[in-house]
């Protein structure tokens, strides 16, 4: 590594560093070398839930058959063989579905860019069964919303309930979510990439950029491959890399043929400069990816290696980031997602926090038409809150 830095990686279990050395491109001489020592005393069954927390077990599936099939449990194959077999289904089907709405939405004149699921999975990896997606996420223009939900809901597909107060859904969420309760399948809509204030690209420059994928016969539109990787990867950093899946994704992109020039002038443009730089040192640790010549300056930075360990917070044991979550890692969270943030980002973070939430509604119920005075009562009612949580901290018996 010449530029002299190291993840501190002590704390990692040998199962996901052992997962992470399956998943890596032109390392079986290197597995071939170490398989029996690195197979031996391995704790199986937190091996299995590693591989399928990360959303890996295709590809650690794949070579453990290939290249120490006689040093694994048959139970474990098998086990990483149906979890296979259940995603490539899953995958064929989300691509019925992708290639279905693709179509729907074209003849009623709504253009869309899918951002996940099998095109991407056909796009970095030529192989849908070798990439998991749950879901499909579409980016449309933020004026094609009303009709793009009376589409779904025709369709059949039910609309996320959120709860919102002065109709602040628009701009404080970037999706909103519709499930299909015949097909069981979730659609995403986003009308942007990333919450605010994060800066990205008008939709007109996503649109003008976009590839067709050949995956399907109706023609399936997504993001230009310097459009794709800066989405991933921001994607991935907001998350704080909690699935190796998207650090993958990521490496997969790194080895692809990008114009690194036009990947430098939009990652200046929208001040993507830590989260690439936290990316690459991820990257080149975890996977040895050579990427120095094009981010060199990046990862030297002290900010993307700051940035980047505190992923592996995040990485080295199975943690959920949905639903329930605990209070350290909700604090933990919170407090890496502002270190993400630029100056300006921070800033406007900090302006758009005040404007009112649906915990203010829950706080102190107001008629609608006086929603308007959340306004100057925020303050009071999120100290108010504050205090009642720190009083109940104190009064609860440990």
């Amino acid at each position: 590594m010449d530029h002299k830095f190291q993840l501190d990686l002590t704390l990692m279990p040998k199962e996901l560093k052992v997962l992470l050395e399956l998943i890596k491109d032109n390392n079986d001489e290197h597995i071939y070398q170490h398989k029996n020592e690195w197979l031996a005393s391995m704790d199986w069954n937190y091996f299995l839930q590693l591989a399928m927390h990360h959303r890996i077990y295709p590809l650690v599936y794949l070579k453990l058959k290939e290249v120490a099939s006689e040093l694994t449990p048959s139970h474990v194959l098998q086990a990483l063989q149906v979890e296979y077999q259940k995603n490539t289904f899953q995958m064929l089907h989300l691509s019925g579905e992708m290639e279905r709405v693709s179509k729907l939405f074209t003849e009623k004149q709504i253009r869309s860019l899918f951002l996940k699921g099998p095109v991407v999975a056909y796009d970095l990896y030529g192989d849908i069964s070798l990439r998991t997606s749950k879901d499909l996420d579409i980016l449309i223009s933020e004026t094609d919303l009303a009709k793009t939900e009376n589409l779904l809901l025709l369709e059949g597909y039910e609309k996320e309930e959120v709860p919102t107060v002065l109709n602040e859904i628009k701009w404080r969420h970037h999706h909103i979510a519709y499930f299909h309760p015949k097909k069981k399948i979730q659609i995403e809509i986003h009308w942007r990439l990333h919450p605010r204030p994060m800066k990205e690209p008008e939709f007109e420059e996503l649109w003008e950029r976009k590839r067709t994928s050949s995956l399907t016969k109706h023609p399936v539109s997504f993001l230009g491959k310097e459009d794709l990787v800066l989405y991933l990867i921001a994607h991935g950093a907001r998350h704080g890399w909690f699935r190796l899946r998207w650090l993958k994704d990521i490496d997969q992109m790194f080895q692809d043929e990008l114009d690194y020039k036009k990947v430098s002038l939009f990652i200046k443009e929208y001040q993507h400069q830590h989260l690439v730089g936290q990316a690459s040192v991820l990257t080149s640790e975890l996977f040895n990816s050579s990427i120095y010549a094009h981010f060199s300056d990046l990862l030297k930075r002290r900010a993307s290696q700051n940035l980047a360990q505190k992923t592996i917070y995040y990485m080295q044991e199975i943690m959920q980031m949905h639903g329930e979550v605990s209070e350290e890692v909700l604090s933990y969270h919170k407090r890496y997602l502002f270190s993400l943030k630029s100056i300006r980002q921070k800033v406007l973070f900090i302006i758009i926090s005040f404007y009112p939430n649906p915990l203010d509604e829950a706080t102190l119920a107001l008629p609608k038409r006086l929603h308007f005075l959340y306004f100057p009562l925020r303050p009071f009612l999120w100290t108010w809150r504050k205090s009642k949580k720190l009083f109940f901290r104190r009064e609860v018996p440990r």
